[in-house]
């Protein structure tokens, strides 16, 4: 028995399907990944998985090659993998998202005959795929609204400080003349990174509840370092403001019960929101 395959409409359709996995995975990682990097990822993924299928050799050979080939050259040309545990975790993921888009797919194509007719083409694929990505998109945002604890690294020079911070959606300073956002720490950690205040700083104007208005105090850090359920993201050139007050309780004013290890040790950073919708190198 011999098959014809266009090699246009296998490599169009392992595209998109590539792209929408890539978009859920990006979705996953602070969308750490450029539009550019995630067409190039797909593209690549897309490739891969063609090219074993130039030679003779075992079928299932020649498809562990391409799966395996494909999936490691769309994560390294999407994402900046630094680690073997940051890809580990991004294949992790890939693979969750193939299990779950594929379930979704199967069960609309047995049980709605309206999806099993328009599947046969091209459009009906991209138009399937944009209703599950946008319902995904729609729950990981409320998920992450949830769950949005994080590990930050503070890096100046050689000083390393690993602090708990809060995603706080409701920072939304900006420094007022480049208009990068602004994160806020408390003073000890201010002076763990700096044992001397620099002699110059940025007005930061903010508002609040309890105070109307107020000026806090900004400086420039080199480097930070986010990790959010085992993946990287690296932010440079960021405002960091500092707040007299604690941000956050001791242990013995949460409630380990109901908080996570993070909070059960107390917030120190609150990061702004707008930090994760730059795409920056991981």
């Amino acid at each position: 028995m011999y098959y014809e395959i266009y090699v246009d409409s296998l490599f169009l359709v392992n595209f998109v399907m590539n792209l929408y996995l890539l978009l859920l995975v990006n979705q996953s990682t602070f969308r750490t990944a450029t539009r550019l990097r995630l067409l190039s990822g797909a593209a690549v993924g897309a490739i891969l998985y063609m090219v074993p299928f130039l030679w003779n050799g075992p079928p299932l050979l020649k498809y562990g090659i391409g799966i395996v080939t494909g999936t490691a050259g769309m994560l390294f040309t999407a994402f900046c993998i630094h680690s073997v545990r940051a890809f580990g975790r991004l294949v992790e993921m890939l693979l969750l998202w193939s299990l779950l888009m594929g379930g979704v797919l199967l069960f609309l194509i047995k049980r709605v005959p309206f999806v099993r007719n328009s599947m046969s083409g091209i459009f009906g694929i991209i138009g399937v795929g944009t209703v599950f990505y946008l319902w995904i998109t729609y729950w990981q945002e409320h998920r992450r609204k949830k769950n949005n604890i994080c590990s930050v690294t503070l890096i100046r020079g050689d000083v390393k400080l690993k602090v708990s911070a809060l995603i706080d959606s409701g920072n939304s300073l900006v420094e007022p003349i480049s208009g990068k956002p602004v994160s806020i720490i408390e003073t000890h950690i201010f002076k763990s990174l700096w044992k001397e205040p620099p002699p110059y700083y940025r007005a930061i104007p903010f508002h609040s509840i309890g105070k109307k208005r107020g000026i806090l105090q900004g400086y420039l850090l080199p480097e930070i370092r986010i990790e959010w359920n085992g993946v990287e993201k690296v932010c440079r050139d960021v405002y960091i403001a500092v707040c007299d007050e604690q941000i956050s309780g001791s242990k013995e004013d949460l409630e380990p019960k109901k908080q996570s290890a993070e909070q059960a040790i107390g917030i120190r950073m609150l990061l702004n929101p707008i930090l994760f919708e730059k795409q920056e190198a991981v």
